[in-house]
């Protein structure tokens, strides 16, 4: 009865075509164009099963809103467009608040994609109050982390319960979809453009994460997705403070991290807090405790049958070695890591791993037998990273280079060194991160006896007309 019902209420329409999408494929098949819509999954660490009946359902207009990791995958393969431009109706068209509460089937010809396809009774939980609801997740879902940052307030599903008149809603797995979204979105953010114009903006969305937490859920699955990305959205947050130098704020939000993970008993997320925490160690001038925070998180990884996991855990506790002057431990480290990253990739790879390939594996290295001193061999791996960067990861490129560009200073090699320092002022312009505006300041310092070469006082001057970072 009930379903006769809702087909009466709402009619179904013919799809219409997406022939912007297919003017996209051109004169590629639909089998070709599916195997570089996989391609470019990768090159941003995503996993679609895209294939050539999946092209065609969107072409014919069945898919009128691709999911959240699609619509990352087709930005990355088109950037500078939006979904609209790719022929897809706005999401909230597809998926609006009238669907949710109408308790409506979706069947195999839905035309929005869910992000999840796990606990599906939760898909269709209806909440008593709509727009507060609605509140927290068009916060989250905005078109970026910082418009998302900017326009979450402690107000949403999180508001007071005594200025409301009622307790706050328990979350459902909409909310914890649209908070794993805000996590991907940082991180996109984050690998473009740099850590320093998104942290305080991005505080908002955290809070909201934990008030989330506190409210609860309707479904143990739901509460464990809520507790897995509110620890996944602190780390973020503390990754965030940590590229922009608030190194204490940033072990703040690594230890709520850990405490979450404890808490729900997730070794996941456990071992991505230690690596973080291990990673800010190093920077700190705390190499001791690098060493333990990474050794900690090998153990809480190990079980999680992730290679590359294991591999960038290795070269975390290399670097706090190397700040030991631990020169043979450092190399035993480092042995496991390119033994670990050998192994290749695998399904039990975490998500947020997906900067962590070749030209990340050598830049860490690079920094290795830079902390050791050892310039030549520093300059050599920092040289692979930058080249093996996929340059739309502006951030990164700009830090292989950087750290390229001290390198070889240090190393003698002033006017090679001059030329690096150029490239990361060229890209000063997409990037804000104090990290990179520190290295480039002691590589200018280092120069400076060097200043008669032609190469050497362009680059001084260049980098002496800077704004200095807030």
């Amino acid at each position: 009865m009930a379903s006769s019902t809702v087909t009466s209420a709402q009619p179904e329409r013919p799809p219409r075509p997406n022939l912007a999408f297919r003017r996209l494929r051109g004169k590629r098949s639909p089998a070709e164009f599916a195997a570089a819509v996989r391609r470019a999954a990768r090159e941003i660490g995503e996993r679609v099963s895209c294939d050539a009946r999946y092209v065609g359902r969107v072409e014919a207009g069945e898919i009128r809103c691709p999911n959240y990791a699609y619509e990352r995958v087709f930005l990355h393969m088109f950037p500078g467009r939006t979904l609209t431009d790719l022929g897809f109706a706005p999401r909230s068209s597809v998926r609006g608040r009238q669907a949710r509460t109408t308790g409506e089937s979706r069947g195999a010809g839905e035309p929005y994609e869910t992000y999840d396809t796990q606990d599906e009774q939760d898909l269709y939980e209806t909440h008593d109050n709509n727009e507060e609801s609605d509140v927290l997740r068009r916060a989250f879902m905005t078109s970026g982390a910082t418009v998302a940052a900017a326009s979450l307030t402690p107000l949403g599903l999180a508001l007071d319960a005594a200025a409301a008149g009622r307790p706050t809603r328990r979350a459902g797995t909409g909310e914890a979809g649209a908070l794993e979204e805000a996590v991907r979105r940082i991180r996109l953010l984050d690998d473009r453009h740099g850590a320093d114009g998104l942290y305080r903006r991005a505080a908002a969305p955290l809070r909201t994460a934990y008030a989330l937490l506190d409210a609860g859920a309707s479904r143990q699955a739901t509460a464990d997705r809520l507790f897995t990305g509110a620890g996944e959205l602190a780390i973020s947050v503390g990754w965030l403070a940590h590229d922009s130098g608030r190194f204490d704020d940033a072990r703040s939000h690594y230890a709520e991290a850990l405490a979450t993970a404890r808490m729900n008993g997730d070794a996941a997320l456990e071992a991505h807090a230690f690596c973080n925490m291990a990673f800010l160690a190093r920077d700190a001038g705390r190499p001791r405790e690098a060493v333990r925070a990474a050794q900690a998180a090998q153990r809480a990884a190990r079980p999680l049958g992730s290679d590359r996991l294991m591999s960038l855990l290795a070269l975390r506790e290399a670097g706090g070695w190397a700040g030991l002057a631990d020169r043979v431990g450092c190399e035993q480290a480092l042995v496991r890591a390119q033994t670990f990253y050998g192994r290749g990739v695998s399904d039990a790879d975490p998500e947020w791993m997906s900067f962590y390939g070749e030209a990340e594996l050598e830049g860490l290295e690079a920094q290795c037998w830079s902390a050791l001193g050892d310039w030549p061999r520093a300059a050599r791996h920092a040289r692979r990273a930058a080249d093996l960067q996929d340059p739309h990861f502006t951030r990164n490129l700009a830090l292989y280079s950087a750290e390229l560009a001290d390198d070889l200073a240090r190393g003698g090699r002033p006017d090679e060194a001059a030329g690096a320092g150029m490239r990361v002022l060229d890209l000063l312009g997409e990037v804000q991160s104090s990290r990179i505006h520190t290295m480039l300041a002691g590589t200018a310092r280092v120069l400076l006896p060097h200043r008669r070469s032609s190469g050497v006082s362009a680059f001084l001057d260049r980098h002496g007309a800077l704004p200095r970072p807030a």
